[in-house]
Formats: structure tokens, sequence, C-alpha cells
């Protein structure tokens, strides 16, 4: 429990608040209460949950005592944080779909079984309207409008619902319930980890110390990952769709995603990520997979990247989709509507993006015309990028 565990415990991390706050806990010699709370707005986690999550096992490792609340109450409302407009709100069988989906997940990553798992209805559901004034009284209108977002919001005049005002307020008051030492959280959790401290304090507690870790940016190289922007990496995707879509990222992100996304020690990560970028990127995909899938699958995914777009073969197994008949049009199928069927592009609007950018064949001819058309009875072989393929069967009309 000493601070011996300190450099471990700090690798990674992108502040510590206060600067010397968790030294001075961990100077309590007894196991710390180390919080996270997980929203489940949504079913999968992506590997940019992981970062906080493999955070919090270092933790456990150290001996201290893993509090993870499921915000089944708070995940009603939807954290604003980062957010443009106020988020719909969630039924409770979506919330308990989503909770259940990610203890399952968070399993690969963290000890579930060692660690107090809690949900935040407990404490918010029975508050009384004395006891909502009384946690409002603690935080004024002004200081919620410090953050980013909400003050944007505010200044284009966008609204912001005194629901999301109470959001920080709860998740603060989730440190109370637990007497929260120490909350992890992304950088962008900042200002709800910090109402945490001030809470605490306001109940009479001794304020936890906060330790943030960076957000991970998505595939795309640009924005922090997320599901709904189409550039995150889920702890459940297929080998080889995990290990093809670790291929596509950018250069520049190849260190930062072997220090946040994988558990390799910091010096070999150092060492792989300084290799040419096909063999870092290759390292970078094989330690990922292995992660969550095993060796063996690492291995062969692989192995099938390398045999389909360096040795030009194919996948050894290809989805295949036949058309109804009701589907068909005498001149055939239109090439937008057979990518959205077979799952190719997620929309219209996507799908002719596709083929403007140059991205689809057919047959191995690339296509590039939006009208387009399948001829009848015949079965055609479609390719999106280098790693999508289905083969799309349009019936004789």
């Amino acid at each position: 429990m000493a601070s011996s565990a300190l450099p471990r415990l700090l690798a990674g991390a992108a502040d510590v608040i206060p600067r010397d706050g968790l030294q001075e806990k961990l100077s309590l010699d007894r196991p710390l209460r180390v919080k996270l709370g997980i929203d489940p707005s949504r079913p999968d986690l992506h590997l940019g949950h992981a970062v906080v999550l493999r955070k919090l096992r270092h933790f456990q490792d150290a001996g201290h005592v893993a509090v993870l609340i499921v915000g089944d109450f708070t995940g009603r409302v939807g954290d604003p944080s980062g957010q443009s407009e106020t988020r719909p709100f969630l039924t409770e069988e979506e919330i308990e779909t989503n909770a259940t989906t990610y203890l399952e997940q968070a399993g690969t990553v963290l000890d579930v079984s060692s660690a107090e798992v809690r949900r935040n209805s407990e404490w918010l559901a029975g508050m009384g309207m004395a006891d909502v004034l009384r946690l409002t009284s603690a935080y004024t209108v002004a200081r919620m409008l410090e953050r980013d977002d909400f003050r944007k919001r505010y200044e284009e005049g966008k609204p912001i619902s005194v629901v999301e005002f109470l959001y920080p307020l709860m998740q603060a008051m989730d440190s109370v319930a637990v007497g929260s030492d120490v909350e992890l959280g992304g950088t962008d959790q900042t200002f709800n980890l910090l109402m945490g401290r001030e809470i605490q304090r306001d109940y009479g507690q001794a304020p936890q110390a906060v330790v943030t870790v960076p957000l991970l940016v998505g595939t795309d190289g640009r924005e922090k990952m997320s599901k709904s922007l189409g550039n995150a990496i889920g702890f459940r995707d297929p080998p080889t769709e995990m290990f093809g879509r670790v291929m596509s990222i950018p250069d520049g992100i190849i260190a930062d995603w072997f220090r946040l996304a994988t558990d390799l020690p910091p010096e070999r990560a150092a060492r792989e990520a300084a290799q040419a970028a096909r063999e870092a990127k290759a390292a970078l995909g094989r330690a990922i997979v292995r992660r969550y899938h095993g060796e063996e699958a690492a291995r062969a995914a692989s192995d099938e990247f390398d045999r389909v777009f360096r040795d030009k073969g194919l996948p050894d197994e290809i989805p295949e989709l036949a058309l109804g008949v009701d589907e068909v049009e005498p001149d055939g199928v239109w090439i937008v509507r057979a990518l959205q069927r077979a799952g190719l592009a997620a929309s219209g609007s996507a799908a002719r993006r596709l083929l403007r950018e140059g991205g689809v064949r057919v047959d191995g001819d690339r296509v590039g015309d939006e009208q387009t058309r399948l001829a009848p009875g015949a079965t055609y072989l479609i390719q999106v990028g280098k790693r999508h393929f289905h083969r799309v069967t349009v019936p004789a009309s």
C-alpha cells in the first residue's frame, strides 16, 4: 500500500489533482477505495474505455478496492460532458441491458469478481426534495457555466436542461455514498471528478484525489474514440476485423496506441512503435487482438491480413447475401441499395460517399457511378476498402 506503488499507479496518467493527492492517500497505509463510474448509455465497450479500466486494474493489482459504480440512475439522463445538445432519456430496460453487457466486457480487463459493484440508484432514487435542495445549494449556476460545453451551448442559445446541471452533482453524490478515496476518469471528466471533491467536503468527508487518463484517439486519427463517430474498435469485434482496423490507423497515432491500448511494458511499447509503420501496426494489432481474443486468434488474424492484402488473396470466409425476387427491378439492383443490404454502408448517403471516393469494387473492378445497377441472375463479389467483402446474389426477376 505504500508510496512505492506510486510510479506504477501514475504510469500513463494525464493528471493528478491535487498534485500530491495520490501520495497523501497512499500514506494512509490502508487499501484505498478507488471509484470509477460508468453510465451504461451504449451496450458495447471499446478500446477507449479500456484505458481507464486498465488504470483501475493497476490499483487492484496494488491491493486497493475497485469500486465500480454502474450509473443506472444517472444513466437515465446521460453525461452531458462534451455534448452539444441535450441527450434523450434512456428507458430502464435499455439501461439494464447495457449495464449487464458492460460488466461482462469490463471483465476482460478488470477483476470484476473482486470489485465492489454498486448501482447509484441505491442512494439517488430515494433522495427526497430536501436532500436535493441541500445538494444543489452546494454549487452555483455561475460555476456550472464555467464548463466549456455548458458555456458554449449557453452562448449559442442552445437549451441546457436543469437535469443536466444535476448530473455532475448526482455523480458527486456517488463519491459521498461510497466514501471514495480516489476517483478515475478521462480528461473530459475533470469537471465532474472535481465536483466530487467539492461535495464530499460539503458532506464532511475528506475529498477524494482525482486521477485522469488521456483520451484514446479513434481510428480516424482526429476525434476521440466513439461508436457514434464510427472510429471505434469494440471489445467484441471479431479478431480479423479488430486487426484490420488497427492496420488502418494513421501512422501519427501508433505510439499513443501502444501506450494507451496495450498492456506492453513501456520500454517494449516504445521499441515496437519505433519500427517501420507497417511492422509497428502489425505488432500493435497482434497485441490488441491477443488482449481480447488470445494468442491463437492474434496470430490467425495477422496471417489472414497478410494473405488477403499483402498476397492479394481473398478471406477464407466471405459473408453471403441472397436478395429476394421482390427486391429486384427489371434492370437489376441499385448498387447503393446492395451496399446497404450487405451491411457495407450504414446509409444511402454513406454508400454514395464510398462510391464517390473510389472505395467500392465489384468483381475486382472499381465502381464510382452512383447509378450502377447489378444485373439480375448473377452473384457479385463486392469489396469496400481493403478489408470488407460480401457476395451478393441478385436473382432473376
